[in-house]
């Protein structure tokens, strides 16, 4: 064996040996937390900042979009004449109205995609977001939760 190599291994050795005599219960923890020095003060703990939050809404370029694509179509009359009295947006009278804007969408109600051509005139939506239209509402819907984030609403009434 070189010298070269027999000093690594004994520099090694040595070490070794001085980290297996330390015993971790007898070591000091700091009274202040790292980074923190006493300098005769008392030292301030660092200051947690907020959470940022999100909110996903639909932006007015693209309430506009959206109205200007199917205010004409409700407006034409496409909706059974017993349906179209009731105002709703051509649903049958038990399933109007039945979300409300900040909490889930109840499981039962029936929706629409919106139409392809429709989606790609529209800001592209972050990924577990999703577009959806309930009789003449489009809602903008979280996919996992079903969570309605916001809505265009009315829009028969244009």
């Amino acid at each position: 064996m070189s010298t070269r190599l027999r000093r690594a291994v004994m520099a090694a050795f040595t070490c070794l040996t001085t980290l297996a005599m330390v015993d971790p219960a007898s070591a000091e923890k700091p009274e202040t937390p790292p980074g923190l020095a006493k300098r005769g003060s008392q030292a301030t703990p660092p200051q947690t900042l907020p959470a940022p939050t999100v909110t996903i809404t639909i932006g007015p370029r693209d309430r506009a979009v959206i109205q200007q694509y199917f205010g004409p179509r409700f407006r034409s009359g496409n909706c059974p004449p017993g349906l179209a009295k009731k105002d709703n947006g051509c649903l049958p009278p038990g399933q109007a109205k039945k979300w409300a804007q900040g909490q889930p969408l109840p499981g039962g109600i029936p929706y629409q995609m919106l139409p392809r051509e429709l989606l790609l005139q529209l800001s592209p939506l972050p990924a577990g977001y999703q577009y959806i239209r309930i009789a003449d509402d489009v809602l903008l819907m979280a996919t996992g939760s079903r969570m309605i984030l916001d809505a265009v609403r009315d829009l028969a009434g244009l």
